[in-house]
């Protein structure tokens, strides 16, 4: 689809909101991949946040990965030569390497690309649904650490209902996607599939009423 340079929430200094359950499935260059784009900073091959989804028995040619991946497995179970990912499958793939991604049941991701640190090269795949959660930093939060290089962190965090935090700023940024249930902070409320950037030095104070399951991101927005 777009092979000249296409921007989309593309400037990291601007808090942005996305609800993505809102907006349109966009055809990709391979039959039966479609995405929802949520940030993207480039042509092609670009700097990009999307959810994507596969047909069953779609497939995407073998790829290298310029700038590294992030997957979360939302439904379904995706598959390559290294594996079989079932829901709550968190994989990352660092700079430079590959591999051949296809979905015979189909399925649905939350996707980072081009966004890791070239010395970041540890592969890692972890089966939330089987990890062992910690405590988090009040009552009602646990929380699972998924992958950290220097400042960056990536974590699923689950909050009970009626769960509050305290007023904190974001040293490096802090971007959020809503998995399951509704996240809210001063500035408004935040249902399954919306995601969140908040900037580097931004503030807020979430909680959650219902409770919720959050793919968080912190301090890579510098």
């Amino acid at each position: 689809m777009h092979t000249e340079h296409f921007t989309l929430n593309a400037d990291l200094t601007q808090r942005c909101v996305v609800h993505s359950p809102s907006i349109d499935w966009v055809e990709s260059p391979a039959s039966g991949v479609s995405r929802r784009m949520l940030e993207r900073d480039g042509g092609e091959l670009a700097r990009a946040t999307s959810i994507v989804r596969y047909a069953p028995g779609a497939a995407f040619a073998r790829h290298t990965h310029g700038g590294g991946e992030e997957i979360l497995v939302l439904e379904g179970t995706l598959h390559d030569e290294h594996g079989v990912y079932g829901p709550g499958t968190y994989i990352k793939n660092p700079v430079g390497t590959s591999h051949a991604p296809s979905s015979p049941e189909g399925c649905t991701l939350f996707v980072k690309l081009r966004h890791l640190d070239a010395r970041d090269d540890q592969r890692v795949v972890i089966d939330t649904r089987r990890s062992s959660w910690r405590q988090g930093m009040v009552e009602g939060l646990k929380v699972l650490p998924l992958c950290t290089f220097e400042t960056q962190n990536t974590a699923l965090v689950r909050w009970a209902p009626e769960t509050c935090f305290s007023p904190h700023r974001h040293w490096g940024g802090e971007e959020i996607f809503v998995v399951e249930g509704v996240f809210s902070d001063e500035h408004g409320d935040y249902p399954a599939g919306s995601w969140l950037r908040s900037p580097h030095m931004s503030q807020h104070q979430p909680f959650s009423r219902e409770g919720c399951l959050i793919l968080v991101k912190t301090g890579h927005l510098t």
